[in-house]
């Protein structure tokens, strides 16, 4: 079956320019290696990886779907960014990552490929940069076993989003770089609620995450109005 991209040329480009500097944690990319400790124990809280099949969807240079495999999760990361996943298989060959392996294909792919896969499925900051997320969480539905989870993360779409992540972390803070994120494209909570319950995942734990400018900490909380992560639960045994 030929499934038509779910991507925008523009934002795989922009990634693309940026991907050597993933694993520069003083680079673009600090805010992501920053709260990755946080979503890591969050996911793993709530489902232990150890031992378990995950997929990241959108992984980029690889940095949860490394924190993952050093859980003892036996990993794939998959995105469409060719430099990004270069950078991300350089890094786990120096870094001597076990059980961590990466994939140029779409979640959709994938899905019509090997439904029913996987145990976890992570699906973290790419939401909002895809043209369609609608058929992204149907995908990550798709390759998750019954009673599987799947764990998302994105931003909200409106006025406190919009000044915090947009006008303070882009242009006052310079926290990421200037047009990462675009506020139509933001998901409102009840958005992605809706697109888990049309996908027949059954959404189990939300969480917030919350930035201090002035102590430069992240941390979670029941604050939902920026950054938020949800956990989504396929109907069914888990084997």
């Amino acid at each position: 079956m030929n499934t038509p991209l779910n991507a925008d040329p523009a934002e795989l480009a922009k990634f693309s320019e940026l991907a050597h500097r993933w694993w520069d944690m003083e680079s673009e990319f600090r805010p992501l290696h920053q709260i990755n400790p946080l979503r890591l124990d969050w996911i793993n809280g709530i489902c232990p990886v150890q031992g378990l099949r995950a997929l990241d969807v959108g992984c980029g240079g690889g940095i949860l779907a490394d924190s993952l495999a050093r859980k003892g999760a036996e990993v794939l990361g998959i995105d469409l960014s060719t430099k990004a996943l270069k950078i991300a298989q350089l890094h786990a060959l120096e870094a001597q990552t076990p059980r961590v392996s990466y994939r140029e294909v779409s979640a959709e792919a994938l899905a019509d490929e090997a439904p029913g896969r996987y145990d976890v499925v992570t699906c973290m900051e790419m939401l909002e940069h895809v043209p369609d997320p609608a058929s992204v969480v149907n995908a990550c539905a798709t390759l998750v076993k019954p009673g599987g989870w799947v764990f998302f993360s994105t931003l909200n779409r409106n006025t406190k989003s919009f000044l915090f992540a947009i006008l303070g972390a882009e242009y006052l803070l310079n926290l990421l770089p200037r047009g990462t994120h675009e506020y139509a494209k933001m998901i409102r909570p009840s958005e992605l609620a809706g697109y888990c319950r049309k996908s027949a995942l059954d959404v189990r734990h939300t969480s917030g995450l919350e930035y201090n400018p002035v102590t430069k900490r992240y941390w979670l909380s029941n604050d939902t109005g920026v950054n938020y992560m949800f956990a989504a639960q396929k109907p069914g045994r888990f084997v």
